[in-house]
């Protein structure tokens, strides 16, 4: 056997026992979980919350928490990223509840509290029971979608089945499929990845307002990805980037804060196109 030959071989079988093993360990490297004792207690410093176990029919308990306002104007369900558990997300239950917004956040399979097995259909599954349950208390036209990383392709897949007042998503991706390739480029994940998460597909069938939200300056998913999302669906996209913005600091910048109050509060402005500049014809002189 040729020398070529035999090294062809070997790099083949290299590359496929790579395949095998990311195939089986994708879970380890995508999810960062934090698990939590049954006994555990939330608590938050003047926040009214309430824990819950939602059991789904497949066996499994999505823990959540409800951070509840006197008079609610709607209620966001929030979607968390990847990392740790509602526990530590939880903290940002009062950006919203400031502007008299309820706020739903659940843990994923294996983390916090909540058990079962994780796949990206069980999860679909488990958004859209607890988004059955919101609607059965709440009319659709008051409840708020909110994504945030890992959350954002759930969050959009959910708006795409329903019918939310809106879609909010804070650093999208345009799928898991395109992150992931960016550290692993000659590796077939369009193949192995059991959670492609394509964001951009199921943006299209969104029929509610969608506002993004990215910092400019995020290195893990680029700020380009919400530019390429925005142009999917621009009829009823808005793009807010923040100047300077990581992918984990956003709630650090005011400006962060400001565009959520515009966002949550529905505050848009009304524009006469007739009296601007739009369709106005320069004569040319002769």
């Amino acid at each position: 056997m040729p020398v070529w030959l035999h090294i062809l071989i070997w790099v083949a079988v290299i590359y496929i026992a790579i395949s095998i093993a990311l195939y089986y360990l994708q879970d380890y490297f995508l999810f960062k979980p934090e698990k939590l004792p049954k006994d555990f207690q939330f608590y938050y410093e003047h926040q009214k919350v309430e824990e819950y176990n939602i059991e789904t029919r497949d066996g499994a308990v999505i823990n959540g928490l409800h951070f509840m306002t006197d008079n609610p104007r709607g209620v966001v369900l929030y979607l968390k990223g990847n990392s740790k558990s509602i526990k530590g997300w939880g903290k940002y239950a009062v950006d919203f509840t400031r502007h008299g917004f309820d706020v739903i956040m659940v843990d994923y399979r294996g983390f916090g509290k909540s058990i079962g097995k994780r796949s990206q259909k069980a999860i679909k599954h488990d958004i859209q029971y607890i988004y059955n349950k919101i609607r059965e208390r709440v009319p659709e036209k008051y409840i708020i979608l909110y994504g945030r990383s890992l959350g954002c392709g759930f969050a959009t897949k959910l708006a795409s089945m329903n019918n939310p007042r809106m879609l909010v998503l804070d650093a999208p991706y345009y799928s898991l499929t395109k992150v992931t390739g960016r550290y692993m480029p000659f590796m077939p994940l369009s193949v192995i990845l059991k959670y492609p998460m394509p964001t951009y597909k199921w943006l299209k069938y969104v029929k509610c307002p969608i506002r993004i939200i990215h910092g400019t300056n995020d290195k893990l998913i680029p700020f380009k990805s919400s530019v390429k999302l925005s142009k999917i669906n621009p009829e009823r996209t808005r793009l807010y980037p923040v100047i300077g913005g990581g992918h984990k600091n956003l709630n650090n910048f005011e400006s962060y804060h400001k565009m959520l109050g515009e966002i949550i509060n529905f505050v848009e402005q009304k524009i006469d196109l007739e009296t601007t500049s739009l369709g106005v014809k320069h004569s040319v002189k002769k």
